[in-house]
């Protein structure tokens, strides 16, 4: 079969790359919160860069393996271990059949990623595995993983292939410890107090308890507009940091709206959305300025990272 879920943790759920060319439907785009560490998953196995994984969140699961199988954990250190023994990260790991994959405190960040090789047999719905659980579509029956849920993987383990005993590099992969988030301006920055401008910058923000993957709501000074007026709703992505009504700004996340009537005051750099994803209720943030050459510049720096990785580890599977 595959693995079979003994505790299912918070937030367990099945997730890709995301679902894309819906938007105009009305359909989230959903997703890995923290694609880099998904996508560095995929790399480290030879996977497809879309192919899905397990997302943890906070409290791990505890998963049986009824067949053999190589894995990696990537993304947030919530202290993985395989029958009771710590579980090296960021590497291919052979967990034999019969043996229990676990997890212990968060050490940091708050989102982990289990990549099986060959991926799990999960079907396609609107051409991605993602889990938009708001929706109940996609993942597994469309919600997070219960116990006692059985999936098989796409490709059983070939005892005949190699032992791997190298690992990717960790520091390829953000520092979590820091608090600065880039961002852009956003398409009604102007329409803010200069006072609200200043202090956008200058001061910090603290994520409140009441986020999820659709949101990140901020508590800090209110934000003000030079003057409230109603806006048509428009476009909006992962990273736009809208401004309601009461000051305290919005960041969306992976499972966010497709359209929204607040004013947009920024948005969040792509290269810097792993790291935000991996923050935890009541964490501290702050923003800085970054305009869309280096934003572009930083994220094309960190996919000819990728490129040269990816060539290096598929040597390692010739």
């Amino acid at each position: 079969m595959g693995i079979k879920i003994i505790r299912a943790g918070m937030l367990t759920m099945i997730q890709d790359l995301g679902r894309y060319g819906l938007q105009r439907y009305g359909m989230a785009v959903s997703g890995a919160m923290d694609s880099y560490a998904l996508l560095l998953g995929n790399s480290i196995l030879g996977n497809e860069d879309n192919e899905a994984a397990i997302e943890c969140t906070i409290i791990g699961p505890t998963i049986y393996f009824e067949q053999a199988q190589l894995i990696a954990v990537t993304g947030a250190d919530l202290s993985p271990k395989v029958d009771g023994l710590p579980l090296p990260m960021w590497k291919p790991v052979l967990i034999e059949a019969g043996s229990l994959l676990s997890f212990g405190r968060p050490n940091s960040g708050n989102r982990s990623y289990i990549c099986f090789r060959g991926g799990l047999d999960i079907p396609e719905v609107l051409g991605s595995r993602s889990t938009y659980s708001k929706g109940e579509i996609g993942g597994w029956q469309g919600r997070s993983l219960k116990e006692q849920d059985r999936i098989a993987f796409n490709h059983p383990y070939d005892s005949g292939e190699t032992q791997f005993s190298w690992s990717i590099d960790p520091a390829l992969y953000p520092d979590l410890s820091t608090g600065v988030i880039r961002v852009m301006d956003g398409p009604q920055r102007d329409e803010f107090e200069s006072n609200s401008l200043k202090s956008f910058f200058a001061d910090v923000f603290t994520i409140s308890k009441n986020s999820d993957r659709m949101g990140y709501r901020l508590q800090s000074r209110p934000l003000q507009l030079k003057e409230q007026r109603e806006l048509l709703s428009t476009a909006v992505t992962f990273g736009s940091i809208q401004v309601p009504p009461d000051g305290n700004a919005i960041i969306l996340m992976a499972d966010h709206p497709t359209t929204g009537g607040y004013p947009v005051i920024g948005q969040v750099a792509t290269v810097d959305l792993p790291l935000l994803a991996q923050k935890n209720p009541s964490d501290i943030i702050r923003f800085e300025r970054v305009d869309l050459d280096e934003a572009q510049n930083l994220l094309k720096q960190r996919h000819q990272q990728l490129i040269k990785l990816k060539s290096a580890i598929a040597l390692k599977y010739e």
